[in-house]
């Protein structure tokens, strides 16, 4: 008699079925939110709230970005992956789809942080709402109006700003201490703005800043890892305001003329000058730019009034810019966000960037 037991076949790992579960779950929460926006917006300021905050905490003890060391190891990783698969998991064709089965289960992961952690925002209730804003199609004496203001807030705080004999501005402490102060300025700002996700957390710079400018992208927030990137490549004045964006995110703030808006709004919080001065300069560059195109005469105007250290910080930045201008890298970059944008309900893609100017001049309207 054989009493030899028949060895067992391989199954899927509970853990799988657990995510596969949970994913399904979260495409029917994908079209909740899609139909809904009060929910997105609630499932946005609590569940997704502690997700963000719980992943920001998890990583941002590590000095450098997580989501970065991981996409410079991705060609290791994934021929790693394919060696050990053919060599330990492949035996038999049951193996091997196990096998797949549970690398899909990496990319199920990553789907549902995304949708768990970040895609409520998309799909919340809209910033001009919450800050009980009249956001409608804007005039050029509206934009004059705005950028006229904004102007006269770089004009009081020029002398408090170190500009260097290129033109450019410095900024006077290190990424660090920037951090601090923003911390500073958004613990002033959520009492303020109480749909903002109110913790400490820090920016990190890429490594790769100077390959990362060819893309164009000045910071990126990593949903699956946290982390607020940076790219410290680009001149002085743009790095808080753009740290101030990435933190927003962090905070829910997904749509990017939203998260634009809410740096502004939390950097001149800042006790800072430097933090201001970047806030105000980056927004009045949007405004200006659609004022150029909206009427160039009133423009003009607009630029007479601009002081000499204005002038040349924004011609030492389209200097710096020009060697990144036009080139492949940036071109694929921005089709791929602009792609993304659009599939989360931005239907101007990247242009949604500048929407900024919508949310600035209704800001001002009255003031």
């Amino acid at each position: 008699m054989n009493t030899q037991k028949a060895p067992k076949k391989p199954r899927l790992p509970i853990a799988c079925i657990v995510i596969f579960t949970l994913t399904a779950i979260s495409i029917g929460l994908y079209i909740a939110f899609r139909v809904s926006a009060p929910f997105a917006d609630t499932f946005n300021r609590t569940v997704s709230s502690f997700g963000r905050m719980f992943m920001a905490k998890l990583t941002g003890w590590i000095p450098f970005s997580v989501a970065e060391m991981l996409l410079l190891l991705s060609p290791v990783i994934l021929i790693t992956v394919i060696v050990i698969g053919a060599k330990r998991h492949c035996a038999t064709s049951r193996e091997m789809w196990i096998y797949v089965a549970c690398i899909f289960c990496v990319v199920c992961m990553i789907f549902n942080l995304f949708i768990w952690n970040f895609a409520p925002g998309y799909n919340a209730l809209s910033l001009d709402k919450k800050l009980e804003l009249e956001r409608k199609p804007v005039s050029a004496q509206e934009l004059l109006h705005t950028a006229d203001l904004l102007l006269e807030e770089l004009i009081a705080l020029e002398e408090e700003i170190l500009f260097l004999p290129s033109g450019a501005s410095r900024m006077p402490y290190s990424y660090d201490e920037m951090n601090d102060l923003l911390m500073k300025a958004y613990d002033k700002a959520v009492k303020k703005y109480d749909f903002i996700d109110d913790f400490h957390s820090r920016v990190k710079p890429v490594m790769l800043s100077e390959p990362m400018s060819y893309t164009h992208i000045t910071g990126v927030y990593t949903f699956f890892t946290g982390e607020a990137n940076i790219n410290v490549n680009f001149p002085g004045y743009t790095i808080p305001y753009t740290a101030a964006h990435e933190l927003a995110h962090q905070r829910g703030i997904a749509r990017e003329d939203e998260a634009n808006f809410v740096a502004f709004l939390v950097c001149i919080e800042s006790e800072d000058a430097y933090i201001r001065y970047s806030a105000y300069l980056n927004v009045y560059e949007y405004v200006v730019s659609a004022l150029y195109s909206a009427d160039y005469e009133l423009y003009k105007e607009n630029y007479m009034k601009q002081p000499i250290n204005i002038i040349y910080e924004r011609i030492a930045f389209s200097e710096f810019f020009e060697k990144y201008q036009d080139n492949t890298i940036a071109d694929i970059s921005e089709a791929t966000n602009n792609a993304y944008l659009q599939s989360q309900g931005a239907t101007q893609g990247t242009r949604s960037y500048g929407m900024v100017v919508d949310l600035a001049v209704a800001y001002y309207r009255d003031k």
